[in-house]
């Protein structure tokens, strides 16, 4: 089923579609996926800040904007308002002052460890009705689509 009206060759019409089709499920994927986090008072960035600390440990703001998708210009705002609530705190490194490690807090790390196995339940219930095949096919789709930049 063709998606896009643009008048080009087929590979284009096939790439257009696909692109959009991409769009279309991951707004959807991700809408369904976060849907709860206004319950635990969280946006999509906050949740994604906490997630990482929480999986990967302490990391500079860069590191962070890179694993979560987001400009540091942004994140530096969503760790002041996780700062500010007291569940992520920023350390100084002793050697360049100007380079700080975001680390995790009780308080967050309470927040992430109750909300996330449901979070997580919420995406692998989305995610079945694809086989493990297909789910194993659409990894390796996305990570060529991204290794590919």
């Amino acid at each position: 089923m063709r998606m896009t009206r643009y008048k080009g060759d087929e590979h284009e019409i096939r790439a257009l579609d696909a692109f959009i089709g991409l769009l279309r499920a991951a707004d959807r994927v991700s809408s369904t996926a976060h849907r709860e986090l206004g319950s635990v008072g969280l946006s999509v960035s906050q949740f994604g800040v906490l997630e990482v600390l929480y999986h990967l440990g302490p990391m500079c703001q860069r590191d962070i904007a890179r694993k979560i998708l987001k400009s540091t210009g942004n994140i530096t705002m969503v760790i002041d308002n996780l700062e500010k609530r007291g569940l992520v705190c920023r350390l100084r490194n002793e050697n360049d002052r100007r380079f700080f490690t975001i680390q995790l807090m009780p308080k967050g790390e309470e927040i992430i460890r109750e909300c996330f196995p449901d979070h997580a339940r919420r995406i692998t219930g989305i995610m079945t009705i694809l086989t493990d095949e297909e789910l194993s096919c659409l990894t390796g789709l996305c990570k060529k689509l991204v290794s590919s930049q």
